[in-house]
């Protein structure tokens, strides 16, 4: 039986310089090394840095609900309660990074 899957693995045409077995463990090695990566980042490394700047100036309605951790009619109610102070570009609604700041500053004072 064992003859006969040495055999099998031999007639299998190669396609790229590596042995199938080493390549699958190459690219598991590569996997393990990205999914560390992605662990090691912390939530402010991940989705919110721009390229060139220090801190996102303008946060979109989702970005603001994920931060919070909140959904948009509560974002609506901060905004009516002028908690939050809205900005319109075109058609979009986007939210100044200092005005985020106050209110988790607030939030923080409020929660001691």
């Amino acid at each position: 039986m064992e003859e006969n899957m040495q055999v099998k693995k031999n007639l299998m045409p190669m396609l790229f310089p590596f042995e199938p077995d080493d390549f699958w463990q190459q690219i598991r090695l590569i996997i393990r090394e990205e999914v560390a990566k992605v662990n090691r980042l912390s939530p402010s490394d991940s989705q919110y840095q721009t390229p060139g700047l220090k801190y996102k100036p303008l946060y979109k309605m989702t970005e603001v609900c994920e931060l919070f951790q909140v959904t948009k009619p509560t974002i609506y109610d901060w905004i009516k309660h002028g908690k939050l102070k809205p900005f319109k570009v075109r058609s979009r609604v986007f939210f100044l990074w200092n005005d985020i700041q106050q209110l988790l500053g607030s939030e923080d004072s409020t929660l001691k």
